[in-house]
């Protein structure tokens, strides 16, 4: 059973806070048992949701209805990252964030951040197509692709050196809701972690499960740890085989389940983990069969898409560009022409022939001889997405749907 050791709070003299965060104190830290080696067993209505769980992504990876299989993977794994970033605060809209990939360097401060994710989310995914055992390394190497080109740079990569706490105050552990393992503690725990990481002898569900859980519990970094333990989920899924093609967007639903979500932390910390996996299980149930909605509605709206054009020849540039557009819904004529192989001459027309056709519409996000065009619908249903999944797994809705402002 997990355990907890007495450690004595000295307040920097520079210190900020009240008296009592200024003083002296003892507190307890948690010490989370070992998993490399963990039985798991577990009861069989538990069993039969995970079991539920690992078909769910199965048939996701069998989606055939929407031909861009690499657009519905990048928005998967977008709204991934878009919900990842949101449970830490970052609200930003497809259509910032789209702005953001297309120029990068006008970007803001949140939209690097939440680009950041996408690329650690890609990261996470690489590591598990590998093959290769996975190392505390790689885990750091996830931290440091996620706040590199953030305001917390500094901190990128690095294992935290001293303690750290979740909930309370800000200067100190007193009334916290959560005290991690001692800073001493973390270097051995994430090797542990790791070994876990490259094991096949359990439910992938179930490994994605306690690995993302024992990582909030170690939350090894100074910052960034919600964002780097959601990647390791895929960093399992990619591994075992399960998500080969398609990554749910599990972020997504557990945004939308943030009480739930904190409980079922709670319970693995408290030695339950049937009901950690229970729920984990009905999340990634969830995010798999919304993701397959997903690839139906990018389905049709490519076919409305064509009608507007009047049914451009096959090998036209237009006809290539709508096939295109679901990957990447603001453009500009270099990044069509880089797509199509065509000249920016050629690219230009392709854009403005479906910008006549009311499939795109010109912008310029305020600067001068700039010019780009966004896809408005298909902004409009990936943002729509986000809204379906902001109902729990219970149909409750729980949080507000993302703001096309932000």
């Amino acid at each position: 059973m997990p355990s907890t050791e007495s450690r004595v709070w000295q307040p920097r003299l520079d210190g900020y806070g009240g008296r009592a965060d200024r003083s002296s104190f003892v507190y307890e830290a948690y010490v989370p048992d070992p998993i490399a080696a963990l039985q798991l067993g577990l009861p069989q209505a538990v069993a039969s949701v995970i079991v539920e769980a690992e078909r769910a992504v199965g048939e996701l990876q069998l989606e055939t209805t929407f031909a861009g299989l690499e657009a519905l993977a990048r928005h998967l794994l977008r709204a991934e990252s878009v919900a990842s970033s949101r449970i830490e605060g970052l609200r930003l809209s497809q259509r910032r964030l789209a702005e953001a990939l297309l120029s990068p360097a006008g970007a803001d401060a949140a939209a690097r951040e939440v680009v950041g994710n996408i690329e650690a989310m890609q990261a996470a995914v690489d590591l598990g197509a590998s093959g290769v055992d996975v190392t505390a390394e790689d885990i750091k190497a996830l931290h440091k692709t996620l706040l590199r080109n953030t305001r917390d740079a500094q901190i990128a990569g690095r294992i935290r050196d001293e303690q750290n706490w979740i909930g309370g105050s800000d200067y100190s552990p007193r009334g916290a809701e959560f005290i991690p393992p001692a800073e001493g503690r973390v270097p051995a725990l994430l090797d542990e972690l790791a070994a876990y990481l490259n094991l096949a002898d359990s439910s992938p569900i179930v490994q994605a499960a306690v690995a993302h859980a024992q990582f909030e519990t170690i939350h090894p970094f100074a910052d960034g740890n919600g964002r780097v333990g959601r990647a390791l989920i895929h960093v399992v899924f990619r591994r075992r085989g399960l998500s080969s093609r398609f990554a749910p967007p599990i972020s997504v639903v557990l945004a939308a389940n943030g009480g739930r979500y904190v409980e079922g932390l709670t319970a693995y910390r408290a030695g339950d983990l049937a009901e950690w996996c229970r729920f984990f299980a009905e999340v990634v149930i969830d995010a798999a069969n919304r993701s397959r909605t997903l690839a139906r509605d990018l389905a049709v709206l490519q076919g409305e898409w064509l009608e507007q054009a009047r049914r451009p020849r096959a090998d036209s540039a237009a006809a290539r560009l709508i096939a295109e557009i679901p990957a990447q819904p603001i453009l500009d004529a270099k990044t069509v022409a880089d797509m199509l192989s065509v000249s920016e001459v050629a690219a230009r027309n392709a854009l403005n022939a479906l910008e006549e056709a009311s499939v795109l519409r010109q912008v310029n996000f305020g600067k001068k001889r700039f010019r780009a065009w966004e896809a408005p619908a298909l902004i409009a249903l990936l943002d729509n997405f986000e809204w379906s999944m902001a109902e729990d797994t219970k149909g409750r809705r729980r949080r507000p749907s993302p703001s096309p402002r932000t």
